[in-house]
């Protein structure tokens, strides 16, 4: 269960909940019932009862039942309902009983006690029983009579089944609209979950830069703790780029010192370890610019946009001076609405370094497209120059690395579009194509 929703788990736990309320409630109501018709079939048998004992005359062979009771029962063999005197050695019956006598237990009443069994009926039927004994009167020849009227508990049982069958399609009906009634409450009670998760991909697409204090009081420590993080990492950043910038103030004096001293070198003739001091100098310089473009892109703003068509535009500006530029044939497919959540130098820096890459090896024709695609921009640029042997293209964008080394430059204009691109959410992707060499800037968008 623990890949499943929050959502669907408490609805599934609700749904659960008010099944088992139902049903524990219905077991509750069909046993209530059930008492309540035993009660209300003992206050029958108690008159039907009385109704027995107030027929009985005193005929020429001994007492006998001048009036039957008024419920037809009694007159139908094995009818259900039945009544039974013991007087003096002899019984008077029901006709409902036929043959039958009723089993009554040996003990019996004292007085006018009323005492309620369960006894054997005709056709092994089970039988609710309720007996007196009574003095009779001088009229009736005195003495005691032991009077019992009997009912088939299967009519007790039946209108049980009959009550739980007109009680379950109601109990259902109710289930179905208490767990409608959770699922509408779920949906409600949890929007404040959705408003966060918009929240957060607002903050991740530089939409938004905090989460604000509009929330229920249970979900505003949350917002309050996110706020806080954010905060905090504003502060890491900007303590980062701080040091950073010290650090490159700090390395420059002792980098123009190592190259003066390889001028000196060269000056009296040792070119070799001049070369050594030159190599050793660049390459801490091509570490220390990596590094602090690194920072610079870690630390854009996460309220940062910028529009695609200027930046291009401003790029092409600049290349366009270059004589790689000036021979290139420029063709753009740029829409004039689309915005990428990137800091306007990153995304600069990052074109510019691939669009000059393109000017650099293009036959001819460079290409810049962009177009909108699942909440990304994509942003294309296409040179019609040979390309890069398929071997090598994950090579291009490691830091310091180039394949041309007689061409100028220090080979991170590439990973340095590749860590824009990673510090916004987005990728860079180099591949070769029938129309040349082709690289592919996906970042997030800002609608």
């Amino acid at each position: 269960m623990s890949g499943l929703s929050l959502r669907l788990r408490l609805a599934l736990i609700g749904a659960g909940a008010v099944v088992l309320a139902l049903a524990a409630a219905g077991a509750a109501l069909s046993f209530l019932f059930g008492e309540h018709v035993e009660r209300r079939a003992e206050s029958e048998m108690l008159l039907q009862l009385d109704q027995v004992l107030a027929g009985l005359v005193m005929g020429p062979d001994g007492l006998a039942l001048a009036t039957q009771p008024v419920d037809p029962r009694f007159s139908r063999p094995y009818g259900g309902l039945y009544w039974q005197i013991d007087e003096g050695g002899r019984t008077l019956r029901s006709r409902s009983l036929w043959d039958q006598t009723l089993a009554l237990p040996r003990d019996r009443p004292a007085g006018e006690e009323v005492r309620l069994h369960e006894v054997a009926g005709p056709d092994d039927t089970r039988l609710l029983a309720i007996e007196r004994v009574v003095r009779l009167p001088a009229r009736l020849g005195g003495g005691e009579a032991r009077a019992a009227v009997a009912m088939d508990r299967a009519e007790l049982s039946a209108a049980r089944a009959a009550f739980v069958r007109d009680l379950v399609p109601y109990l259902a009906a109710l289930a179905l609209a208490l767990i409608a009634a959770q699922v509408a409450q779920l949906a409600y009670g949890l929007r404040p979950l959705r408003r966060i998760h918009e929240r957060v991909t607002a903050l991740r697409a530089g939409q938004a830069t905090r989460m604000g204090g509009a929330w229920p009081s249970e979900v505003h420590p949350l917002a309050s703790e996110i706020d806080a993080l954010l905060g905090a990492r504003e502060a890491d950043i900007a303590r980062a780029r701080a040091r950073a910038g010290d650090l490159a103030h700090g390395l420059k004096t002792p980098l123009q010192a190592l190259l003066g001293e390889a001028e000196r070198l060269r000056g009296s003739g040792e070119r070799s370890a001049a070369d050594a001091i030159e190599e050793i100098a660049d390459a801490m310089r091509i570490h220390v610019d990596r590094e602090l473009a690194r920072v610079r892109t870690v630390a854009a703003s996460g309220g940062a946009r910028a529009d695609v068509a200027t930046t291009v535009a401003r790029v092409h500006a600049v290349l366009s001076r270059t004589p790689d530029g000036q021979k290139a044939d420029w063709r753009f497919a740029v829409p004039t609405d689309l915005g990428v959540a990137v800091d306007p130098a990153d995304l600069a820096e990052a074109l510019g370094a691939l669009a000059e890459n393109a000017a650099r090896h293009a036959r001819s024709v460079v290409t810049i497209q962009a177009q909108e695609v699942a909440g990304y921009v994509r942003i294309t640029i296409v040179d019609d120059g040979p390309g890069v042997p398929e071997e090598q293209l994950e090579l291009i964008s490691r830091r310091g690395r180039r394949l041309d080394e007689r061409t100028p430059g220090d080979g991170l204009g590439i990973a340095i579009a590749a860590d824009v691109a990673e510090a916004a959410g987005g990728k860079l992707e180099l591949h070769n194509s029938a129309e040349g060499f082709v690289a592919v800037l996906d970042l997030p968008g800002t609608r």
